[in-house]
């Protein structure tokens, strides 16, 4: 007898590998899967623009990219001593001004390059809620801690959202012929109104992504917040806010990612490559002893291996870092 349901996923005709271009764009759960590409050293840009929560603004990141935009001063605003950007997240904010344009310009510049021959774009949209700043009349990415008062709060509609991405879908396809779009809601719960007011945000956005893939033979969907929240379906997968997924669930997701985006050389290839993540992040007690040097040799020849069969992958890093273990 099954005491659940279970979401099953057909192998995706289109595959990823480590000569496969990827790039992340969207709320948390982008940051969640993308990081874990990172991690495996996998070809992957990341939220360039930070996290964004919101279509509208997830659209201003890759116009952005898309345009190659500069941002200049005038793109920046002063506040609680740092400057910075409404298009972007918090971590591109620095005490600096030309600091703050000189790592917002470096991103985009790698955004454009990434966008310009990734396989795969994979865009997750967290809420149908946004900010409008009442002074520009420009929905932001994030509020940078400015006073309510300078924004109105606002649910964008289906119909809102379809008519700012259909045609930025065009525009990606120009840019990147080859490219693959693949929508998801994050499964991060957005709680400020409550469960039903999530509900309603979560349900514009399932309705967006369906007329949009709809419409374009190029985009796809993959059911994260469907997993977490009719598969997983238990406060024990939940961090301890009750609100975004905890480890486990990630990767219990990121399990069935795999099973649906990579084949098994490439699966084979993640389970040397995440032994070599966590021998990084191995801190040994007695830096002295046999053990130790057991330890890094051992892995130094696992990096061998791993040089052999991804000859693309630079392992410089790890190779220097065991070397002087």
């Amino acid at each position: 007898m099954e005491f659940r349901t279970t979401i099953k996923l057909e192998p995706s005709e289109e595959k990823i590998g480590y000569d496969t271009a990827v790039m992340f764009v969207g709320s948390c759960f982008s940051s969640y899967i993308g990081n874990k590409f990172q991690r495996l050293k996998m070809p992957v840009i990341v939220n360039p623009a930070g996290t964004v929560y919101n279509p509208m603004s997830v659209a201003t990141t890759l116009n952005a990219i898309i345009d190659e935009k500069v941002y200049s001063v005038n793109d920046l605003q002063f506040n609680n001593g740092k400057w910075f950007s409404y298009d972007h997240y918090m971590d591109f904010s620095m005490p600096e001004r030309e600091e703050t344009l000189k790592k917002i310009n470096e991103h985009r510049h790698k955004g454009s390059e990434m966008l310009a021959r990734a396989s795969f774009l994979f865009v997750t949209f967290g809420t149908a809620r946004v900010y409008r700043h009442l002074a520009t009349d420009k929905i932001v990415s994030n509020c940078h801690k400015i006073p309510a008062k300078e924004f109105s709060r606002e649910i964008i509609s289906v119909e809102e959202i379809v008519d700012v991405w259909q045609p930025l879908i065009d525009r990606l396809r120009a840019y990147n012929p080859g490219i693959k779009v693949v929508f998801s809601v994050s499964p991060v719960r957005h709680w400020k109104d409550g469960a039903h007011g999530n509900q309603i945000s979560k349900s514009i956005l399932f309705l967006a992504i369906e007329k949009l893939i709809g419409q374009n033979i190029m985009a796809d969907y993959f059911p994260a917040y469907e997993i977490m929240m009719d598969d997983l379906r238990d406060y024990r997968y939940y961090a301890d806010d009750m609100l975004h997924p905890s480890e486990k669930a990630i990767n219990y997701i990121w399990n069935l990612f795999s099973g649906r985006y990579f084949d098994k050389k490439t699966v084979s290839l993640h389970v040397d490559m995440e032994k070599l993540a966590k021998a990084m992040g191995h801190r040994p007690q007695n830096s002295g002893d046999g053990e130790r040097r057991v330890f890094a040799g051992n892995t130094l020849r696992l990096i061998e291996n791993l040089e052999s069969r991804l000859p693309l992958v630079d392992f410089s890093a790890e190779k220097e870092y065991f070397k002087g273990f």
